[in-house]
């Protein structure tokens, strides 16, 4: 069948590509052209494509099953796979650690070596609807005809049609972020695992992912209402934030690592769940379908979690053209209750940065029960499979009275060491003083 797949980034390359593995005719289209021939790639209206990411079990497992060519060029350009069992299971899973540029420069290479899958730039306009049925896409302004549209345009989907708003909205949360390097020879810095470093402090969180080959990424989530935090975007302030946060300290010394680039902003964050329209033809996926921020590195799981279960079906009985409906029920069983967790953990965290109790008349967020399990281990016995994401967060009930109980005993999660939210704006204050007597 003709597969026209809108996007060419994470999601619809590894879906066009696996399709054509098939058999089918896939071409994807995206208005960037990919790396220049000097190797640069700024991967134009894609925001997180420089920012950092962690790469959890289930995009090297898909790709190993689906793609094995992907992963092993992800592998000779760098990438590092290392074994880490989740909190609370003795099982190990393969985490990879690598940036984003590294990651989709392994997909566009391998999809080179696919015969029947062409990339192409351009850019999706509109759909082909003839008779209530999807039978392709205006690009560029001509007609292209398909059997399946795939919107894999992200999530904002450039597709009007392919989907709806069924969940979600800002999620109250912006953040900075920097790219470094360590210098030759260098040791890494702290480790609260092998994905990331990562402090919860009085009014903010500060993570760090470290990526392949000496390069990591800081990133430093605050309260999007909070404008005092704001000059954190610039460079000496930054810098200065950098050296005053234990831990992150040691990562960023600067006989350590120098900076890759300057201070990026990540705003307007959200956390969405868009429903299938259900329409025969059409099927959107990736972050078309969910959206979350990347305080727990699940945006491009949810993905691979995606392109899995609609092979799934591919390989069942269903049709291409009518996947829609049975991938949506999919999705909402299996996407939706993750979107869910962001939204109520998320929440609790502004609130809580802004000052506010855990409030106990509600039932409690994942990041709630996993806190308290610092206080009674017993908890991690039931949260494996939900931090590895091969269980729902409903898996997390048998957990929350033991939870509760800790809270309800006056016990609070204590703060990571550092400065305080109004320590650091006192720190921004008088780094901006400076720059003005300078």
């Amino acid at each position: 069948m003709q597969v026209l797949v809108i996007g060419a980034g994470p999601a619809g390359l590894t879906l066009g590509a696996t399709l054509a593995r098939r058999g089918h005719e896939v071409v994807a289209v995206d208005p960037d052209p990919g790396p220049t021939a000097d190797g640069t790639w700024r991967r134009t209206g894609v925001m997180q494509f420089a920012h950092a990411h962690g790469f959890r079990a289930q995009v090297r497992d898909l790709l190993v099953a689906q793609w094995p060519e992907a992963y092993e060029r992800w592998i000779e350009l760098g990438a590092e796979p290392h074994a880490f069992a989740p909190p609370g299971s003795s099982d190990a899973a393969v985490v990879v650690r690598s940036r984003r540029i590294t990651y989709e420069r392994a997909l566009r290479t391998a999809a080179c070596g696919i015969s029947n899958l062409r990339v192409e730039v351009g850019r999706a306009e509109s759909l082909v609807v003839e008779s209530d049925r999807v039978t392709g896409a205006v690009v560029d302004g001509s007609p292209v005809h398909a059997d399946l549209v795939v919107d894999a345009s992200g999530r904002i989907s450039r597709l009007r049609g392919s989907g709806m708003d069924d969940l979600g909205g800002d999620c109250g949360m912006a953040y900075l972020h920097r790219s470094y390097r360590l210098h030759d020879g260098a040791e890494p810095g702290p480790m609260t695992n092998p994905i990331v470093w990562a402090g919860v402090f009085d009014g903010y969180q500060v993570l760090l992912f470290p990526h392949e080959r000496g390069h990591f990424s800081v990133v430093v989530v605050r309260p999007d209402a909070d404008l005092a935090l704001r000059p954190l975007r610039h460079r000496e302030v930054f810098e200065a934030a950098c050296r005053a946060i234990p831990g992150l300290s040691d990562w960023t010394a600067p006989d350590r690592a120098g900076p890759v680039g300057d201070v990026l902003v990540g705003g307007k964050l959200r956390n969405v769940y868009r429903r299938q329209r259900r329409t025969t033809g059409l099927v959107a996926i990736g972050d078309a379908v969910a959206t979350t921020t990347p305080t727990a590195g699940r945006g491009v799981a949810m993905c691979s979690m995606q392109i899995g279960a609609l092979l799934d079906l591919v390989d069942g009985s269903v049709t291409l053209p009518a996947i829609a409906e049975p991938f949506d029920e999919w999705c909402d069983a299996t996407m939706r209750p993750w979107v869910e967790d962001h939204i109520a953990k998320d929440d609790e965290a502004v609130d809580r940065w802004q000052g506010a109790d855990i409030d106990l008349s509600k039932p409690l967020t994942s990041n709630a029960i996993f806190d308290a399990a610092s206080r009674d281990p017993g908890i991690l016995e039931h949260v494996g499979g939900f931090a590895a994401m091969t269980e729902l967060p409903a898996s997390l009930a048998p957990a929350e009275p033991l939870a509760r109980a800790v809270y309800e005993s006056g016990w609070r999660a204590p703060y990571s060491p550092g400065p305080s939210r109004d320590e650091l704006v006192a720190l921004i204050e008088s780094v901006s003083a400076a720059e003005l007597v300078a």
